[in-house]
């Protein structure tokens, strides 16, 4: 099986703190399966680490105020070219964020709460008929 999967699930340093969300139910499917990692904001341009963002009225914002949601937009972007070219049956997001949140995400506020709806990288895939999984739900 062919899995695409947010990198900082599989170790790599690429969170916004410059850390990872290392998980080892991710790491038990990559012994098995042929892999592709992903970071929609490294691949939209942002560095690392960088000022944390969520969505905010539907535009993807810093925490201090700038708007980064055409860097977030763009990563979205080429995570879809990636998995129509490499067309993964299963595609395993990190939850809650902005990009990779599938089912919720922080709501905005920076304050840590969360709200119903989906990251604009896992959008856009489920949108174009792609088979997105919350890493929580493995």
């Amino acid at each position: 099986m062919k899995i695409m999967v947010s990198a900082c699930l599989a170790g790599v340093n690429c969170k916004y703190n410059g850390g990872n969300n290392l998980n080892e139910k991710v790491l038990r499917l990559m012994e098995d399966n042929e892999v592709i990692t992903v970071c929609p904001e490294q691949l939209g341009g942002l560095p690392t680490p960088r000022v944390p963002s969520e969505i905010c009225d539907g535009v993807v914002m810093t925490r201090d105020g700038r708007v980064v949601d055409q860097e977030f937009r763009a990563g979205a972007e080429k995570c879809l070219e990636i998995a129509r070219r490499e067309e993964p049956d299963l595609i395993v997001l990190q939850s809650r964020s902005p990009s990779c949140g599938v089912h919720e995400r922080y709501d905005g506020t920076f304050s840590g709460t969360l709200t119903s709806g989906a990251g604009v990288t896992a959008q856009l895939l489920m949108e174009n008929g792609f088979h997105v999984a919350d890493v929580k739900d493995l």
